[in-house]
This record gives structure tokens, sequence and C-alpha cells, in this order.
């Protein structure tokens, strides 16, 4: 797996490229400003793009500007954003197309390596993974909740679908059994409106509309 950095910390650019090539993956460039991140992702075509949010020049949203550029631009890139800030318009910006491939973890709550490239492997293969604290601030953004009809521990379970995590997973988490956890997601897409015959991605569409309408 190709993967393209961009990161203007040194150190951290170069321990991600040494942590990365000992898990098999290839860097093929790290950029230390959006438009050099941009360059790179036309020259390589990366399967996958980490991108931090604050970039030179203005070190404000310049990464995450970029990196929604990038996935119009390509098809829909991966892109795994990796900071120390939750930029909540910005974060949704990257959901809203509802074609997966998207993450967002902050550097200071990243606890395991094995955590992190699994994170890397999700978004790779089209998935969604949020911090839950990044969750939790979108969560904040709107005081009334359009989705009344979910139940407690459906809200539960959707809110660990945006984390990225699968229904095993979320069973072994919230102490269920997995079927039980497939009879929640049953009921959350079916409460969403998204049907099985659903071309796109229900389980990103579903965490889009809980997101949203928070």
């Amino acid at each position: 797996m190709r993967i393209v950095i961009a990161e203007d910390n040194v150190l951290l650019s170069a321990g991600l490229e040494l942590l990365l090539s000992t898990r098999g993956f290839e860097v093929a460039e790290v950029a230390g400003d959006a438009a050099a991140f941009a360059g790179a992702v036309d020259r390589h075509r990366p399967d996958l793009a980490i991108v931090d949010v604050r970039l030179p020049p203005g070190f404000r949203d310049e990464g995450i500007h970029a990196a929604i550029g990038a996935r119009r631009k390509h098809e829909a890139l991966p892109v795994l954003v990796l900071s120390q800030y939750v930029e909540r318009d910005y974060a949704g910006e990257l959901l809203a197309d509802g074609r997966g491939g998207v993450g967002y973890l902050l550097k200071d709550r990243v606890g395991r390596v094995s955590g992190f490239v699994d994170a890397l492997r999700r978004v790779a293969d089209g998935g969604t993974v949020m911090d839950p604290e990044v969750v939790r601030q979108l969560l904040a953004r709107r005081p009334r909740d359009p989705l009344e009809s979910l139940t407690p521990r459906e809200n539960e379970v959707l809110a660990l679908m945006a984390e990225g995590l699968g229904n095993g997973e979320i069973a072994e988490r919230i102490v269920v059994t997995e079927n039980a956890v497939h009879k929640h997601v049953g009921n959350i897409f079916a409460k969403l409106g998204l049907s099985p015959s659903d071309s796109g991605h229900r389980r990103v569409r579903a965490v889009l509309a809980y997101l949203d309408g928070r």
C-alpha cells in the first residue's frame, strides 16, 4: 500500500515514515505543505493519504482543505486526518460524499501502534474511522436531536459505527451477541430509510445522518 504523508513536523513525519515502512507500507512521499501534498498525490496516485489539519504557510486549515480537494480530484482518495485539533465543519465535509475511506484521529489520543495501523487499513478499504472525541464534538454542533426514533442502545451502536467498528467489535464493546448487534444495525438502517437496495455504503450513510442530525 502506497501512502503520501502531509506533515510539516520533521520529527513526526520521520517517525511515521519509519513506523509505516516497518509495517509493510510504502511511503511514496512526505510533503511539508499543502501545495507539495497536492503535487505528491498527482504524481504518485497513492492508496491512502495521511494529512495534518494545519500546514504551512498559515497553519490553520490548509491540510484538510488539501485533503478534501484531493478526494474530489482523485475519486475519493482514502484520507486519514491525523491532527491535534478537531475542525468540526471540515470533518463533516470530509464525510459528506458518503463514499467512505475517511478517518480522523487525534495525535495525542493514538495509544497503540496496532490500533493506528488497523485504522489505516480500514480507511484504505473504504471504511470510516473517527476518534471518539471527534464524534463527541461533532455531536455537540446542534442542540436538537432529529433522530429521536433511535433507542439509546441504537444510538450507542451507531456511535461505535462512527468510530469504524464492525459488528463483532461492537458486540464485544457493549457485551452483547453479534446477532443482537446485527438486529440493532438493521433497525437503524430501517429508521434512517436506508434500504438494502441502496447502492451506497449504508454504514457510512447512517453515520453521516447521525453526525449531521446532532
